[in-house]
């Protein structure tokens, strides 16, 4: 009678574990969706402001990169953003632009759009973080073997270059 009380003791212990696991599965995805929405609302808020900053400068390929970004798909999200950032690269540092380099930027315009950048960065950070934590708990073999991640999209990198501009 003792092995039916042992059998019954590992089966509850392993559902316990086999439902932990998966709770845990499904935070990390939320997370994940979460960490992405974050990002997506900072990147938003970065092409804002970057097209704040090319109608005070009068940069029409500047307001024509931050339009794209904000019109961008999820799939062309990281492209867009790039050429975002390579063009604001380019007016921070004053090259690439017409006459002398120097553009009239209002400084609450340039300071609000290097504050965005960190926090689009850091965002960027959390996001890739969270995206590394799931991929790793969903390459297990106890949940790839009871398909624990089955209702939930393979969460992805944002893999794009550095946005803080200092």
């Amino acid at each position: 009678m003792w092995w039916v009380i042992a059998v019954v003791a590992l089966v509850v212990v392993v559902a316990t574990y086999l439902t932990w696991l998966a709770a845990r599965v499904d935070r990390l995805h939320a997370r994940a969706s979460a960490a992405y929405a974050t990002l997506d609302a900072h990147l938003v808020r970065r092409a804002a402001a970057a097209v704040a900053l090319a109608e005070s400068s009068q940069l029409p390929t500047l307001t024509y990169a931050a339009k794209i970004a904000l019109d961008a798909q999820p799939g062309d999200r990281e492209v867009a953003e790039n050429d975002l950032t390579r063009h604001l690269r380019l007016v921070r540092s004053g090259d690439g632009l017409d006459g002398d380099g120097l553009v009239a930027v209002p400084g609450e315009v340039a300071e609000s759009l290097v504050g965005v950048s960190r926090r689009v960065a850091l965002a960027r950070q959390v996001h890739n973080d969270v995206v590394r934590d799931a991929l790793a708990v969903r390459r297990r073999p106890v949940v790839r073997l009871f398909r624990l991640a089955r209702k939930h999209p393979v969460p992805a990198y944002f893999d794009v270059d550095d946005p803080s501009l200092t």
